[in-house]
């Protein structure tokens, strides 16, 4: 008996299958084409497991704002636009999260991204000096966090507060050590991006009754002030410098004894030695 039923056209099912398969072989579409280590890649980041390389990374700076800029407006325009540029031309793995709080003479930046999309912003806020048009000032970067379990921000969001300006000396209100400032004031930023995951659905310039709840998580702006006038904190030039610079490690042996004097010493040694027995 057969192993298959003959069909209508005279073929059987098995030579039509065979037939199709061999279709198939013959030109396979782009979309179906992948091999195995693409496949188990896909299978890790999926899973999130801690083989797959941390590709989120956060950068938080602070700068003073141009007296030449007329709308603060300006500054979230022009970074959104710079992000869109950077991962449509060159970083097309992660998109850029976070939040830009514009005060009346400073901003807060804090970017969730890959780290070639950070030090690209990092680059273009060290030679936005060189330009025309100065944005912001004096550019001081507050953290760089790197392999982020996951992002604190859903999306890019910023806002113009209304806080009074405040020209008094940050060390006449408070005297602390740079690093508990520090520390206070990373941890109200980590809060209020805390408070932002209440509202997943949020215009991209935050409305005011959003902020209006927590007022304690806005960070003074006398504090920004001070932060920027200490040395504790690098500048995009000065942290870029140490990024690119290459790493020479130099040995005990050549700050204490040349090791090319110590060998030259070692043979005339051994060569008079010689001579002597001879």
């Amino acid at each position: 008996m057969s192993r298959f039923k003959a069909g209508t056209s005279g073929k059987g099912t098995y030579e039509k299958e065979t037939e199709m398969w061999e279709k198939q072989e013959a030109s396979p579409s782009e979309e179906e084409r992948t091999n195995l280590l693409d496949q188990l890649l896909q299978e890790k980041v999926h899973s999130g497991t801690k083989e797959t390389k941390s590709l989120l990374h956060r950068l938080i700076f602070l700068a003073k704002i141009s007296p030449e800029l007329a709308d603060k407006r300006d500054l979230a325009e022009y970074w959104e636009q710079l992000f869109a540029s950077l991962q449509r031309s060159y970083y097309q793995s992660e998109g850029v999260t976070g939040l830009l709080l514009l005060y009346p003479a400073y901003v807060i930046h804090i970017l969730e991204s890959s780290s070639d999309m950070l030090y690209a912003v990092l680059r273009d806020l060290r030679d936005m000096e060189q330009q025309q048009r100065v944005l912001v000032l004096g550019a001081k970067i507050l953290v760089m966090s790197h392999n982020l379990p996951s992002r604190l921000f859903q999306q890019w969001n910023y806002k113009v507060l209304n806080v009074p300006e405040r020209y008094q000396e940050y060390s006449a209100a408070r005297e602390e050590p740079t690093e508990a400032i520090i520390c206070e004031c990373l941890t109200t930023l980590l809060k209020l991006g805390k408070h932002l995951q209440r509202y997943p659905k949020k215009p991209k310039n935050l409305e005011d009754a959003i902020l209006e709840k927590v007022p304690e998580l806005i960070v003074p702006q006398d504090t920004i002030c001070h932060l920027l006038e200490c040395q504790e904190l690098l500048s995009a030039a000065q942290y870029l410098q140490l990024y690119d610079s290459p790493l020479n490690i130099l040995m005990d042996s050549e700050t204490t004894w040349p090791l090319a004097e110590r060998l030259k010493l070692h043979l005339e040694w051994a060569a008079a030695k010689r001579t002597h027995f001879q």
